[in-house]
């Protein structure tokens, strides 16, 4: 029997032997793509040749792609583990031809490589073909069904819809037919009973898509219109999971040897066995698909968080989790130990893995350990939740409360539901989606962008030329428009540009494009599928002008320096902290640069000046810059060149070099390190475990910190007649200051005990309730310690209302013995009734409560006030 590893491996192989490029999987999370936070498709690193952005470095290719998929045509987060072949990261081998072979050659092959190479029997294979449709005048791919005709007889080969075959790569752009292949791996019985043909696409367990060949021929504009692609596209996709269960004769795709060993991992630590209980056992799956999207997603970059993509990540692995919590019993950090053998068996094909395991191990804890908190808080707030339902004779929680505990703390609304009915109780589950649904509303309000289809006006590819000029003559490619927020912009394309489009944590160029007949501005620059876009708020009159595009060289140069700082900053946290730090992001912008790292602990104030003075002493240096453009990728790896993990790169790249500092990168730098001026950090902290964050500015924002501090020091000093030793003059103001403040509690101390015996003596009995009131000048605390010394002496038949007024506010404090409060007296009501007379508000207990106010000419009456409410 094959090994998950060695069918991966036949896979490129075969497809290797029909003269494709064997090219390596792109990293899972998505970087300088708008549209797309991870890969869920093998064709996503293809994107920009698909869309002719790029040109086609093969013809042919094929791989094996990481991807991340929580929604989808059949595959919902909330569904993984309930079934035995959906998965949220999963592998996807594929095969492209860019305007090469089409259909003919990809089914010849996808039959030869099922059949004849993995011995599979054409008997339990179906395949279908887009059965048309006429509203958009499309006939039956009767192309491909001839050509599978070769291969199956007509029973086998089903008309699909355009739900299931027709492919499209969004709302726009490039789509096509496609033929899914489906396998039945049901009993002969079985087989016998009900035909595969009538089970395919319904869902069957056992009746499962294994390959989807898309016939990518058309592009999908605006307006729904369908024209031909100049360059027809091959685009294949079969999930590697479901093939090694089909191969290794299982009936679930974690009973094969991708996930088994994991699942005895899991049983090992939490004491279960996988196969006697099917809510452990779903547990257990979930876990084991779980700890493979988590652990790939932060070896990529992307760590937990509560923004974008890292919610998602988060939000996988606190499921995973809270399965493992209820299902499992694990009420402990677990799923990190179970990093190695996820490295044991797919280090292999991922060497990344390994590479990155203390982080993931690191990363993983600490977020498991944060969510069980939070787990627990959730439990205590629920069963308050329930105390109060129960309380009030209901027997349902309603949806709004749900709902709450869900957004708010990230407790799971079947957990909630779970645990509402080992006590009896029910949640209102349509409230709970109403308010869902309201939240999604909101998210898609604030996301919805309308995008209009690209004009064209001359055909060409975009040539960067950023590197060597900041002013170039240009031209316009293609443009469309783009609505948002009730804001219109346009997206420019140009022939050559000098604009540098977001990309590497470094922010896009603005500008100007200029002609004789008008000035242009240019707000930002991004890159959308590899592709410059130029963004403005209105479009050129003279369209086909040629113009000069101009870039704004103050900010450019601002980040360029800012930019070569994080090269010589990474360089200095290795020698300073250590060779595990690795760069793990950054952002770099005119104004300052952040620069996070792989560190497992708080860089301490010593080892920032360190690094601090390492990277201004090469400022000093002035070390040039040395480019290396378009290097064979071997070769800048044999340069020492740092590339970071979760980036992918071509076969060639570019390489920044200043000095000893050797990087992979595509961002703008200066041309001497003597440029950047100098570095200030102005602060470290935590991004998340095992990730620290440093902040910096350089060259004039440094001298702006720098005079901020000089005029402190010198307004400092003037407020300590110029004290020629500032911190000794500063030090005995503070041990002056700590001794008068004794020598004021003591006398405040006296004056409080001299006050309240005054009130003693002043005290008014009535009907045997002793009745003090006063009107004071004192601070708040004062009359405070004065009422709790006068409750605390006199235990019974007590009753205190003292108005005191400090720097203009009035307050009433109210406080009274325990036998006035059983005999019906509240402070807090009385407070609050006879504050309306200073104009104010408060409340408290029973016994004492407080009210302030804006009016002091009133607090007389407010005392008075309190007196006759409370009938004395």
């Amino acid at each position: 029997m094959l090994t998950a590893n060695e069918i991966r491996d036949s896979f490129v192989k075969f497809f290797e032997s029909k003269g494709h490029q064997i090219v390596p999987s792109a990293p899972m999370v998505i970087k300088d793509d708008p549209t797309l936070m991870f890969t869920n498709a093998g064709m996503n690193q293809f994107k920009d040749i698909i869309l002719g952005n790029h040109p086609a470095k093969y013809k042919r290719v094929t791989d094996s792609q990481k991807c991340l998929r929580v929604s989808g045509k059949h595959n919902d987060l909330e569904e993984v583990g309930h079934d035995t072949y959906h998965h949220t990261m999963f592998e996807m081998l594929g095969n492209w031809s860019f305007g090469d072979y089409f259909k003919k050659e990809v089914i010849g092959w996808a039959y030869e490589y099922l059949v004849t190479v993995l011995k599979l029997d054409p008997k339990d294979l179906y395949v279908t073909v887009f059965e048309g449709s006429p509203e958009e005048g499309l006939a039956r791919d009767d192309e491909a069904a001839g050509y599978w005709g070769q291969f199956f007889p007509e029973d086998h080969i089903i008309n699909g819809n355009k739900h299931d075959n027709f492919w499209e790569m969004g709302d726009t752009g490039p789509c096509g037919p496609c033929s899914e292949i489906h396998i039945d791996s049901r009993s002969e019985e079985e087989k016998a009973a009900v035909p595969g043909r009538e089970l395919v696409n319904k869902d069957h367990p056992q009746v499962i898509e294994i390959w989807n060949l898309v016939f990518m021929q058309y592009n999908r504009k605006a307006d729904g219109s369908l024209e031909p692609l100049p360059a027809k596209v091959i685009d294949t996709g079969m999930g590697f999971e479901r093939l090694v269960r089909t191969l290794q004769g299982k009936t679930s795709n974690y009973d094969t040897d991708v996930f088994q060993p994991i699942i005895k991992v899991i049983g090992d630590l939490s004491g279960k066995k996988y196969g006697d209980d099917e809510k452990v056992d779903v547990a257990m799956r979930v876990v084991a698909d779980h700890i493979r999207t988590i652990a790939f997603s932060i070896t990529d970059g992307q760590l937990p968080s509560n923004a974008k993509a890292g919610y998602v990540i988060r939000r996988i692995l606190r499921r995973a989790v809270r399965y493992a919590y209820t299902f499992l019993g694990q009420k402990q950090a677990f799923m990190y130990k179970l990093v190695p053998v996820l490295i044991e068996n797919m280090g292999g094909a991922y060497p990344e893995l390994k590479a990155q395991q203390a982080l993931i191990e690191k990363v993983m804890k600490e977020e498991e350990e944060s969510f069980l908190r939070t787990l627990e808080t959730g439990i205590r707030l629920l069963e308050k939740t329930m105390n109060e339902a129960k309380a009030a004779g209901k027997t349902e929680i309603s949806g709004v409360d749900a709902f709450t505990l869900y957004d708010t703390f990230g407790f799971p609304f079947d957990l909630t539901e779970l645990i509402l009915r080992e006590n009896g109780l029910t949640a209102d589950v349509k409230g709970f989606e109403a308010e869902m649904q309201k939240q999604k509303e909101r998210a898609r309000n604030a996301a919805a962008v309308e995008t209009g289809d690209w004009v064209t006006l001359k055909e060409g590819e975009t040539t960067f030329v950023g590197y060597d000029y900041t002013e170039y003559e240009t031209s316009i490619l293609r443009y469309r428009q783009v609505k948002q927020k009730n804001q219109t912009l346009y997206q420019i394309v140009l022939s050559d540009t000098p604009f540098y489009a977001e990309s590497g944590g470094q922010v896009g160029d603005t500008g100007v494009l200029v002609s004789e007949f008008e000035t242009i501005d240019i707000i930002d620059t991004k890159k959308e599928n590899n592709l410059p876009i130029h963004i403005t708020k209105k479009l050129p009159e003279h369209l086909d002008a040629p113009m000069m595009a101009c870039v704004d060289t103050d900010k450019r140069a601002a980040c360029a320096a800012n930019h070569s700082c994080t090269h010589l900053l990474d360089e200095a946290l290795r020698q300073v902290l250590g060779t595990h730090v690795e760069q793990k992001g950054s952002l770099v912008t005119p104004d300052s640069l952040r620069f996070d790292f792989s560190h497992f602990q708080k860089v301490t104030p010593e080892q920032l000046r360190e690094v601090e003075h390492l990277v201004n002493a090469k400022i000093r240096e002035n070390i040039p810059l040395t480019e290396y453009r378009n290097l064979p990728i071997e070769k800048a790896r044999e340069l020492g060149a740092i590339a970071l993990f979760g980036e992918k790169y071509g076969d060639e790249v570019r390489v920044v070099q200043f000095g000893s500092s050797i990087e992979f990168c595509g961002g703008t730098h200066v041309s001497a390190t003597g440029k950047i001026g100098m570095v200030k950090i102005i602060s470290e902290s935590s991004v998340a475990a095992g990730v620290r964050r440093i902040e910096a500015v350089t060259g004039a924002k440094v001298e702006e910190i720098f005079d901020t501090v000089q005029d402190t020091l010198s307004d400092l000093k003037a407020l300590f007649n110029n004290a020629p030793d500032l911190k000794a003059a500063i030090s005995k103001y503070i041990d002056e200051n700590a001794g008068l403040k004794k020598q004021v509690e003591e006398f405040m101390k006296e004056k409080e005990a001299s006050v309240k015996n005054k009130l003693i003596e002043g005290a008014k009995d009535i009907n045997g309730v002793k009745v003090i009131k006063a009107v004071l000048p004192m601070p708040a605390d004062a009359v405070k310690n004065i009422a709790f010394q006068l409750k605390g002496q006199f235990t019974e038949n007590l009753f205190v209302v003292i108005g005191s007024v400090f720097d203009n506010k009035p307050l009433l404090t109210v406080t009274m013995s325990e036998d006035q409060v059983k005999a019906g007296l509240n402070a807090g009501q009385l407070v609050r009734e006879a504050a309306k007379l200073i104009q104010g508000g408060g409340g408290g207990q029973p016994h004492f409560a407080t009210a302030g106010g804006k009016n002091p000419d009133g607090l007389s009456a407010a005392v008075d006030k309190v007196i006759e409410l409370a009938g004395f």
